[in-house]
């Protein structure tokens, strides 16, 4: 007997799916999250209290029609909620999986209890659309007569490309890497967003009309001239210049041995998929891993160095560790900066691999070119102050 409406938050607490546990998930570089049984799913949209102004929504970066699509897999209407879903956003099986999801942090509920399972509920929608095939490729009925190149084919690109082609406009995609999704394909690693995930959607927006050229660098391989004869172009080239410890003025950090996330990650991806790896290799097997930055990150090199067999994994952050619970100065319904612990830092031995308030001051070298030691101290922070900020000392 389910309760009305207005009791479901009352009645039902918040749940999600277990993972595959640690011990056994590092062995393999797949996806270790599970589903719940349906009637659990619908408890959880029940938990949604429909309120008269949804502060999720406020939250959400795409205005996600959130209480709407709760309400409609609380009625068990999976298909309405999946269509409520998709006329915001273009991927949901993404962000369902890898959003830090700010919904969360601005649902009214969570002012005085955990607050509705937002991002799990919209990746059930998502993963039940494709197993029903709900989801399928939609071109467009009239063509423009438009020709719009996109430069880049990650998250943003991708979406655009779909919106234009869909708008009946003849759309190119150029990539430079030999495979479409930008940081979706190569970036975020497998265990946390699965590459057929990506690769099923990439097959849809190309079903539907639009064409990649991938292996096809504007302004190396491919003249700017050729952009000429779009009467649009777009640019999603994304962020992928890093900033190194070098630029930071760092001593030693040109050492062989320090690398750019996205240079390891990149490769650790593109070994899973069974590609050659065009690069000196790196790898984490069997070595002493320090991870510099705790953000997400830093949490997929902590995952992805326990996979492929680290001797050991250290991750220092220079902020402090954040507190348990909301500060005063960080009220609802702003994201909550409070302690948040990864999977993968959970995969660490002792469940935790970061040390905090740690700055690192210089590289050693081995003499032979190879960083041997890392020099660091620790730091102290002031309290903020009236705008927020906070002095360093060491």
């Amino acid at each position: 007997m389910w309760p009305p409406k207005y009791k479901g938050f009352m009645t039902f607490t918040r749940e999600l799916p277990p993972y595959e546990p640690p011990e056994s998930r590092v062995k393999h570089f797949q996806e270790f999250t599970s589903s719940l049984p349906a009637d659990r799913l619908k408890a959880q949209g029940y938990r949604c209290m429909n309120c008269g102004v949804p502060f999720c929504h406020s939250g959400c970066p795409l205005g996600n029609q959130i209480p709407d699509f709760n309400d409609l897999v609380k009625d068990d209407d999976w298909r309405g909620a999946l269509e409520v879903l998709l006329s915001t956003n273009n991927f949901p099986e993404f962000t369902g999986r890898i959003c830090p999801a700010p919904c969360e942090s601005a649902c009214v509920l969570g002012i005085n209890e955990p607050p509705v399972t937002i991002e799990m509920i919209e990746k059930e929608i998502a993963d039940r659309g494709w197993a029903e095939g709900w989801i399928r490729p939609e071109p467009p009925r009239v063509r423009t007569g438009k020709r719009v190149a996109v430069v880049g084919s990650g998250p943003s690109g991708l979406a655009a490309a779909q919106q234009l082609n869909r708008a009946g406009h003849t759309v190119v995609v150029y990539e430079r890497a030999d495979e479409p999704g930008g940081l979706l394909m190569y970036g975020i690693p497998n265990f946390k967003l699965d590459k057929g995930v990506v690769r099923r959607r990439i097959a849809q927006i190309e079903a539907e009309g639009v064409e990649f050229r991938c292996n096809a660098e504007v302004g190396v391989n491919i003249p700017l001239s050729e952009l000429d004869q779009y009467d649009a172009v777009l640019l999603a080239i994304g962020s992928t210049r890093p900033r190194t410890m070098a630029d930071l003025g760092i001593p030693g950090a040109d050492l062989e041995g320090i690398y750019p996330a996205m240079r390891f990650l990149t490769q650790a991806t593109r070994r899973v998929l069974g590609k050659p790896i065009n690069d000196r290799e790196i790898t984490a097997a069997g070595k002493r891993v320090v991870v510099i930055g705790g953000g997400d990150t830093g949490s997929d090199c902590v995952g992805t160095s326990l996979r492929q067999g680290a001797a050991s994994v250290l991750n220092i952050e220079l902020f402090p560790r954040p507190p348990l619970q909301r500060a005063p100065r960080n009220p609802w319904p702003e994201w909550d900066f409070v302690l948040r612990t990864s999977s993968s830092h959970k995969e660490a031995p002792g469940g935790d691999c970061r040390e905090w308030c740690i700055n690192t001051k210089r590289f050693e070298d081995d003499g032979t070119g190879h960083v041997c030691a890392l020099h660091a101290v620790r730091v102290e922070w002031s309290e903020p102050d009236a705008a927020g900020r906070r002095q360093m000392r060491e």
